[in-house]
C-alpha cells in the first residue's frame, strides 16, 4: 500500500473561532458543516486539520496534540510569527493561542509548538531530525534544556523558571555563552509570565557579559527574539 493519509481531529469550543484563527495563518477552509455536529477542515499546503465542536469544552483542559513534520521549521515559524503579529498586534507567547520559537529542546528534535484557540498543541518538527542524547549536555547547559522542555514542550513556564533560577545559582562559574543563553531564556519565560522587571534585568545581564564576536553571533537570534518580546510586553 502507498499514499496513505492520516488526518488529526481536534476539539474546540467554537469551530468558527478556530477556523478564523487558522485562516489568519494562511490556511484555507475546505469543508464546513453545522449538523449533526459542528465540523470543519482547514488546509495549508499538505497540512490538513479537522476541527470539531464540543459542548462545554474547556480549551485549558485540552490534551489535543498533533505532530507535524516539515522540511523547514524555521521558514514555517517565520510565516506563522508574521501572521500572528499581524492578527494580534504582537507575538502571543502566553495564554491561548500562543507559539514557541524553534529551539533544540531536551529530549526532542528541532521545532516549535503552536497552541490554537482550542488548546490543541501543533508540535512542528524538522524532517529528518533525530533526538539528541541526554548525556551531551552538562552543567548549566543541561538545565537550560530541561527548562526548555518544561516551558516549551509542556507549557509549564513557572516550573521552567524555577528550574532555570536554581541552575543559574548552582553554576555561577558557567561560561559566558551558557550564562547568556540562560539569561535569555529566563527573559523569555519572564515575558510569558508578564514579569517585565525580570525580563529587563535578564536582558541587561546578557548585555553586560563579555562575549566574543563568535559568541555574540551564536546568541544574536535569541537576543533579538527576547528584545522584541520585551518591547511588545512593555507597550501592551
Amino acid at each position: 500500500m502507498a499514499n496513505e493519509r492520516t488526518y488529526p481531529c481536534l476539539p474546540c469550543r467554537d469551530v468558527d473561532v478556530s477556523i478564523a484563527f487558522y485562516e489568519n495563518l494562511g490556511f484555507r477552509r475546505t469543508y464546513r458543516q453545522l449538523r449533526p455536529n459542528p465540523y470543519a477542515v482547514v488546509q495549508y499546503e499538505d497540512i490538513h486539520l479537522h476541527l470539531f465542536g464540543m459542548d462545554g469544552f474547556n480549551p485549558e483542559d485540552s490534551y489535543g496534540t498533533v505532530i507535524i513534520v516539515v522540511p523547514d521549521t524555521d521558514a514555517l515559524y517565520r510565516h506563522v510569527a508574521e501572521r500572528l503579529r499581524a492578527a494580534f498586534g504582537k507575538l502571543p507567547v502566553s495564554g491561548l493561542p500562543r507559539v514557541t520559537r524553534p529551539r533544540k529542546k531536551f529530549g526532542t528534535v528541532t521545532g516549535f509548538s503552536l497552541v490554537d484557540p482550542g488548546g490543541n498543541w501543533l508540535r512542528i518538527s524538522q524532517l529528518g531530525a533525530t533526538e539528541e542524547s541526554e548525556e551531551k549536555a552538562e552543567g548549566l547547559e543541561h538545565f537550560i534544556s530541561v527548562a526548555a522542555r518544561l516551558g516549551d514542550a509542556h507549557g509549564s513556564e513557572t516550573d521552567a523558571l524555577r528550574t532555570l533560577e536554581n541552575a543559574i545559582a548552582r553554576f555561577p562559574q558557567a561560561g559566558a555563552l551558557e550564562r547568556a543563553r540562560a539569561y535569555l531564556y529566563r527573559g523569555e519565560l519572564a515575558v510569558r509570565l508578564g514579569d517585565l522587571a525580570l525580563a529587563q534585568a535578564s536582558l541587561a545581564l546578557v548585555n553586560g557579559l563579555d562575549l566574543s564576536a563568535e559568541e555574540q553571533g551564536q546568541v544574536q537570534e535569541e537576543r533579538a527574539h527576547v528584545t522584541a518580546l520585551l518591547s511588545e510586553l512593555a507597550s501592551s
